[in-house]
């Protein structure tokens, strides 16, 4: 098998050169162009060889980072065609496995690939010049390679289980926010340097913390400034490549197990969200959940309530002397703290229309984890735009892991306990089609009980990334990096502690909820 398809996927590299002359002459130049391309910045990256070290390095894991996301990114935003959709061979009735591995095998003959593998070995010029391990190029290039493709299998995978109509205008916002929030804070940091002839010291930094994630790592190995740094750098790169071979595998199963649906029922035109989302429990409720989120005014009131209320905050510390480049970073976290909270009585902005959950006997967790889907979609590129802008105005590049750990926990825990909050205290709002100022009269405190206790278990969760962060700007900024991953992974298990037991008590008070909204 694997012999067969990887001679199909030559033949299908030399049949793209066939058919309609025009067709082949825009591919012939674009051919002609990439070669070209990939020419000029093979010999610029063995160039490396004639500069330092440290500036080789940086160059090496920020090039081959930005290559290696943009084969995971990709084929989603050009809506690219996988040649090789394991379900293409579903006809011949093959085992998953062997189909997977001959799959990805094949994978690795692509031009993007053979691009990356021209330039990898011109990094590796560059990288024995400076005295680089001969298994240390050598494993750096196969990892990164490997990583690059395995990225891109899985990526293609998704896609095509989902397989939208990438026309849509809520789909195409999608992107451009998705572009917006890595072109943003990657142009402020580079906008922030101050270039005196050698590299920045934020520049080595980010290359440096580039070196220890998924995408990064592979890079990182050759030049490494520490044996540790080398050996850390190779057990994450290998980590990445074991959990995205698994789920490669997973999704080579999945997709020959799974009918694909027909194309006139997949493509659901004028329906917004629900055409894009997946037909599901919890895709029909997170799509409905942001068209609520993005056209009734009494969301739209508390987003925007949002950004002015932690900027608004930082003025009586201004006042009080608190010093700028300290008040300056706190509105981030407030709005990441707010955020969270803001879904803590989603329940109760469905009024009467909560019936259709109840009475299609729907499951918990699709409804937990479909209403926080626009929280998230809105809050992500809100504090992915604003952290870089604060960590400006503070002048201190390295406390933003620090600030990522301290708004992570605040954001995920809050979602945890909204989750929770929504279902086990909901309290009246102002009805569909009313003012978003006018609140109705509440007889007990349990709303405003409710509201306190998420905003307080929050902050407890988020506590011990803060005193990190606290100890970071002191100057200790090896702490940024404890509390960049404290404060994720406080944050992720109060989410999902908080979104399976928001689960069990909305199947358990279902009938008391009915009451509520009939109430109310």
């Amino acid at each position: 098998m694997v012999a067969h398809v990887l001679r199909l996927r030559l033949a299908m590299m030399v049949g793209a050169l066939r058919g309609d002359p025009r067709e082949v002459v825009r591919r012939a130049i674009g051919v002609v162009l990439l070669t070209a391309a990939t020419g000029v910045a093979a010999v610029s990256a063995a160039g490396l060889a004639d500069a330092d070290r440290l500036t080789t390095a940086v160059v090496t894991v920020l090039a081959g980072s930005a290559v290696t996301l943009g084969f995971a990114v990709g084929p989603p935003v050009t809506a690219s065609v996988d040649p090789l959709d394991p379900r293409r061979f579903a006809v011949v009735g093959p085992e998953p496995r062997p189909l997977a591995g001959a799959l990805l095998l094949a994978g690795f003959l692509s031009v993007p690939v053979l691009v990356v593998l021209v330039l990898g070995i011109s990094l590796a010029v560059a990288w024995s010049a400076h005295g680089a391990p001969a298994v240390a190029t050598v494993a750096s290039v196969i990892l990164g390679l490997t990583t690059c493709v395995l990225l891109a299998r899985v990526s293609m995978a998704l896609g095509a289980l989902v397989q939208r109509p990438r026309q849509s205008r809520e789909l195409m916002g999608v992107y451009l926010v998705a572009v917006l929030v890595v072109v943003v804070p990657v142009g402020v940091f580079l906008g922030s340097l101050e270039w005196r002839g050698a590299v920045p010291s934020q520049l080595a930094s980010a290359a440096e913390i580039l070196a220890w994630t998924p995408i990064g790592a592979a890079w990182g190995i050759a030049l490494a400034p520490t044996a540790g740094a080398a050996i850390g750098s190779l057990v994450v790169a290998l980590v990445t490549i074991a959990v995205l071979g698994l789920a490669w595998f997973a999704l080579v199963t999945l997709l020959l197990t799974t009918t694909r649906r027909p194309a006139a029922a997949r493509e659901r035109g004028g329906l917004g969200w629900f055409a894009i989302l997946p037909g599901t429990p919890g895709g029909a409720v997170a799509a409905r959940s942001l068209s609520y989120w993005l056209r009734d005014r009494r969301y739209i009131v508390n987003v925007v309530v949002v950004p002015i209320a932690a900027v608004v905050s930082t003025v009586p510390l201004l006042v009080a002397g608190v010093p700028f480049e300290l008040a300056v970073l706190l509105p981030v976290p407030i709005m990441a703290l707010f955020f969270g909270w803001l879904p803590h009585n989603d329940l109760a902005y469905d009024s009467t229309a909560l019936w259709m959950h109840i009475a299609s006997g729907m499951r918990g967790a699709p409804d937990r984890i479909g209403r926080l889907v626009p929280v998230l979609l809105i809050g992500i590129p809100v504090l992915a735009v604003t952290l870089p802008l604060a960590v400006v105005a503070h002048g201190r590049w390295a406390i933003l892991p620090a600030m990522i750990g301290v708004c992570a926990a605040l954001f995920l825990a809050g979602l945890g306990l909204s989750s929770v909050s929504s279902v086990l205290a909901p309290y009246a709002v102002s009805r569909p089609g009313d003012s978003p100022f006018q609140q109705p009269q509440r007889t007990g405190s349990g709303g405003v009980i409710a509201q306190g206790l998420v905003m307080v278990g929050a902050i407890l969760a988020a506590l011990p990334s803060i005193l990190l962060t606290w100890r970071a700007v002191g100057g200790d900024t090896i702490d940024a990096m404890f509390a960049m991953w404290v404060g994720i992974g406080a944050g992720g298990v109060v989410l999902i502690v908080g979104v399976t037991v928001g689960a069990v008590l909305f199947e358990q008070r279902a009938t008391r909820l009915m009451e509520f909204a009939e109430a109310t």
